[in-house]
């Protein structure tokens, strides 16, 4: 099943969206919003895998999909947290501020609280007030959750995993270091995230949905030109049942919490930091990482960050080749109150 809603007020109007991405029903019938199917799961899942159903047999009314008409699935959240589940990416990040990485990182997972209040649509420009705070993309997976007691296992929370979609948590890299340093976490360098026009069900995803990972490829790509294409699926140190315990672990999470996995990266195939696509690797997921490995590699970093003018775009394919979220595809832009 999947999902989308449509810009309406501050929570979307649901619709479901046909496997295909080309044909939409209003999912009124059942409930009006995804935060209310979350918050009634039991009762509205069922309803609305029917009229999936009826979607693709063409028994039901329908109007063409379009993902510019898309807010996020959900406009805002309860919580949005996102872990580091691959720790070759935070391994390389830290460097790049000249932090070590504690060994305790590979076992027990880093996780910070975002602010959910205002997600992004998949095509709203990225605002930001100067190109001096360093603007990164960084492609993600995330699941939205349904309600999650306090203690849950691994193994309990997967079976609590509702939907999944992609995510770009832009991060302000010059940002960061300041603001970290004070030993609070992320505030002012994490503006509003920006989520896929689709999200689905575990069970849509198929095979490559196993032990709570996706076990696919992110695009990535940066003014039209292919950045990364890293495997979800491998190198993820923590699966989403470990991101989900961790942080529900002293509180429950309510219905419709967003948990993100961090930027996606693979280590090369001889065990190194990765290559550019451009040299036979499977690129990076975010700038910061790509820079990283130009300072190993090179001693200093030369690929800017993201500039006013240049676009982003986010996607992940099934092995058909056909979109399976659509895509965030968006402009850096100046803010201008």
């Amino acid at each position: 099943m999947k999902l989308a809603s449509l810009t309406h007020g501050r929570d979307g109007r649901l619709v479901v969206v046909s496997n295909d991405l080309t044909r939409a029903t209003d999912a009124f019938p059942v409930v009006a919003t995804l935060q209310g199917a979350l918050d009634d799961w039991a009762r509205c899942a069922p309803r609305l895998s029917d009229l999936a159903e009826g979607l693709e047999h063409g028994s039901v009314p329908s109007f063409r999909f379009h993902e510019h008409d898309c807010a996020s699935p959900l406009p805002r959240a309860y919580q949005w947290v996102d872990g580091s589940a691959y720790v070759n990416h935070v391994e390389l990040v830290r460097k790049a501020r000249g932090a070590e990485m504690p060994a305790s990182f590979w076992t027990d997972p880093l996780m910070y609280q975002g602010g959910s209040d205002s997600f992004l649509g998949p095509r709203q420009p990225i605002r930001i007030a100067s190109e001096d705070y360093g603007i990164d993309l960084e492609a993600e997976i995330a699941v939205i959750t349904g309600d999650v007691p306090m203690g849950v296992s691994p193994e309990e929370a997967r079976g609590l995993i509702r939907l999944v979609m992609l995510v770009n948590d832009v991060s302000l890299r010059n940002l960061i270091p300041a603001e970290l340093a004070k030993g609070f976490g992320f505030l002012q360098a994490k503006p509003s995230s920006s989520c896929s026009p689709v999200t689905v069900t575990p069970e849509e995803l198929g095979s490559a949905w196993k032990d709570g990972k996706l076990h696919l490829p992110l695009l990535a790509q940066i003014n039209g030109k292919p950045f990364g294409k890293p495997q979800a699926g491998i190198d993820m140190t923590f699966d989403f049942g470990v991101l989900i315990a961790h942080a529900a672990k002293t509180r429950p999470l309510v219905a419709g919490s967003v948990v993100g996995s961090g930027t996606v990266s693979n280590r090369d195939a001889d065990g190194g930091p990765g290559r550019p696509i451009a040299e036979g690797g499977l690129g990076y997921a975010c700038i910061a990482e790509q820079r990283m490995v130009e300072t190993i590699r090179e001693g200093a970093a030369r690929t800017p960050f993201l500039r006013f003018g240049d676009s982003v775009r986010i996607e992940m394919k099934n092995a058909s080749g056909h979109s399976i979220f659509g895509a965030i595809e968006q402009e850096i832009m100046p803010y201008v109150r």
